[in-house]
């Protein structure tokens, strides 16, 4: 029984001895990477845009990607379309009017239209 324990410890010995430490291995902290969204992305979280508008898809109003690619990013367009956000509209993608948001500030307005703009690829 002994001896069985002194080889067993001569193997465990023998095999420890061949592993190697490097105390001298630097640990990259792994970190995600987080893409800082605007405040017009944010707001348009926050409303009820997302009722009727998806990002690629249209719902009973028209996606997002689709509205960059028919409308310019253009002082004049960013304007217009804030102006219709904020009054309401219909007759431009359907029969099915889109509803006044007339508690929404002309800037924020504004900045959920430029992030609209901006999906234009």
């Amino acid at each position: 029984m002994k001896r069985t324990f002194l080889l067993f410890g001569l193997a465990m010995l023998t095999l420890t001895s061949f592993s190697r430490i490097d105390s001298d291995k630097k640990y990259i902290k792994k970190t995600t990477i987080e893409v800082q969204s605007n405040d017009g992305e944010k707001l348009i979280a926050k409303s009820d845009c997302v009722g009727c508008h998806k990002l690629d898809k249209k719902l009973i109003g028209p996606a997002y990607l689709d509205i960059a690619k028919k409308y310019p990013n253009t002082d004049k367009n960013i304007n217009s379309l804030a102006d219709k956000v904020i009054k309401g509209g219909s007759g431009v993608w359907g029969t099915m009017p889109m509803s006044a948001h007339s508690s929404l500030k002309k800037e924020d307005a504004k900045s959920m239209v430029k992030y609209i703009l901006s999906l234009k690829k």
